[in-house]
């Protein structure tokens, strides 16, 4: 299927790794154009090199992020169709998974906060007025399905992500009309670097239950989140979910959430 995302101009932010380097990848595969948002390179992106690329350094925990990085994004490709705001989970300090409500104090809490909402909300009041110019685009904010299966888990996170949630709904009433179309991808637990790298979630999750890290990856944490696969979800998996509403082939789909979670969720 054509997803006619041929010289679409897109930003990714959280694209050096796991589900914004599997977007980033796929767009550029589609004939995209990228700005990849990340604090720093990585060699897998840097892989990806091409005039169709564009690395944009920048720590989205600065206010003044967001707006530079629209702006160089357009300075770069000529204007902006597509925002997926992809990147969050703990920022940088803060370990996860976390296990009760008084695991953060409020200096952890507004941390997370402003990594996982209030810096989307500036991406997003950064890109619409660049979208509008474009006749309209998409906004694709990845959330969590902890969003809507409420858990004593990462409460912090999720609370933030149900936020975010809410938010795409209410954008897409107000913008819709004027093409914009916000949609939510709601992933269930991602093999990514929150889980593989020294000290993430496999290795605190080890120390809890017992176990390796590696069969923590492989049967514990699958198990926990109750996805029915029986394994972590590939971020290409997301990716492919992400590029559908990318694509103006969804025109129609608007304030719509994908839950792309292996059977997480589980209510009606």
């Amino acid at each position: 299927m054509d997803l006619e995302l041929v010289d679409r101009v897109a930003v990714v932010t959280g694209a050096s790794k796991g589900i914004g380097l599997a977007v980033t990848r796929s767009l550029l595969a589609e004939g995209a154009k990228v700005a990849a948002v990340s604090r720093r390179t990585s060699p897998e992106l840097e892989e990806l090199a091409g005039p169709g690329l564009l690395h944009v350094p920048a720590d989205l925990m600065d206010p003044r992020a967001p707006g530079r990085v629209v702006d160089r994004a357009v300075g770069h490709f000529g204007g902006l169709d597509v925002l997926v705001n992809n990147a969050g989970g703990p920022p940088p300090g803060i370990a996860m998974p976390r296990t009760g409500f008084f695991d953060g104090d409020d200096a952890e809490w507004q941390a997370i906060f402003e990594f996982n909402l209030f810096s989307v909300v500036r991406m997003i009041r950064a890109a619409i007025p660049r979208l509008v110019e474009r006749g309209g685009g998409s906004v694709v904010n990845v959330s969590t399905g902890l969003a809507r299966q409420p858990a004593s888990v990462n409460i912090e996170y999720g609370a933030a992500k149900a936020a975010l949630s809410n938010l795409t709904k209410v954008l897409s009433e107000e913008f819709g009309p004027r093409g914009i179309r916000f949609n939510t991808v709601s992933p269930g637990a991602v093999l990514t670097a929150w889980w593989t790298e020294k000290g993430g979630a496999a290795d605190i999750i080890a120390g809890m239950a017992g176990a390796d890290r590696d069969a923590v990856m492989q049967t514990v944490a699958p198990q926990m989140m109750g996805q029915l696969t029986g394994r972590l979800i590939d971020p290409r998996e997301v990716a492919d979910a992400v590029l559908l509403l990318a694509s103006s082939r969804s025109a129609s789909t608007i304030g719509a959430d994908f839950a792309v979670d292996a059977g997480f969720h589980k209510s009606v």
